[in-house]
């Protein structure tokens, strides 16, 4: 014979009021649970999203500040690579510059080196030009800075000639930055970060 309810109560001895409460509690428990299971497993998948989009913003964090490092480190190595490319003697190197602009250097003066910092030297040269055209002299302004070398424009005074097209005298400065080397050996990796000299001059 089949069990109902009912009987299935009457065993444990209860009355038909207490039978009655306990189906409804029964009824009520079986609703709480088909409803509740949906809630638990949507709550639990949403958990385990967030905590997969937690883990994702932590690798993506990590791989930014890989690429972060790797492009400091491809600084540091430029900036190493352009300091060991010491720059020669100003006056006959700006010289040869110019001449293959077709200009001519009719004189240049040095300055005593100037100490930048604990690390940095400096060395300045002023040149000047003769019936210059412009298109030469920005080629020539070209050169320097992209050279390769530690070098920099510092002063550029340009006056035109009275009567001449195109015909330009110029005064130009150029300092050229020198890194000392370290005694103790402790101090070159602690300025290769730092990428130039300090102070208020313009560095290469």
């Amino acid at each position: 014979m089949a069990t109902t309810p009912a009987n299935f109560f009457e065993r444990f001895g209860l009355s038909p009021r207490e039978q009655r409460l306990a189906q409804i509690l029964a009824v009520v428990a079986a609703a709480l649970l088909l409803l509740g299971l949906p809630i638990g497993l949507e709550s639990y998948v949403a958990s385990q999203r967030s905590s997969n989009n937690e883990l994702r913003d932590a690798l993506d964090n990590v791989q930014a500040s890989r690429a972060q490092m790797r492009a400091s480190a491809s600084k540091r190595d430029a900036v190493e690579q352009r300091y060991a490319r010491k720059a020669g003697e100003l006056g006959g190197w700006l010289e040869q510059q110019a001449r293959k602009q077709k200009l001519e250097v009719t004189d240049s003066v040095d300055r005593p080196p100037l100490p930048i910092g604990k690390r940095y030297i400096e060395r300045s040269t002023t040149i000047h030009l003769k019936k210059a055209g412009l298109y030469a002299i920005s080629k020539f302004m070209e050169s320097i800075e992209q050279s390769g070398t530690p070098v920099a424009l510092n002063r550029l005074n340009i006056r035109k000639r009275t009567g001449e097209q195109d015909s330009y005298d110029v005064e130009l400065g150029v300092s050229a930055y020198d890194r000392v080397a370290d005694k103790t050996g402790g101090g070159e990796a602690k300025d290769a970060g730092a990428g130039s000299p300090s102070g208020t001059r313009r560095k290469p």
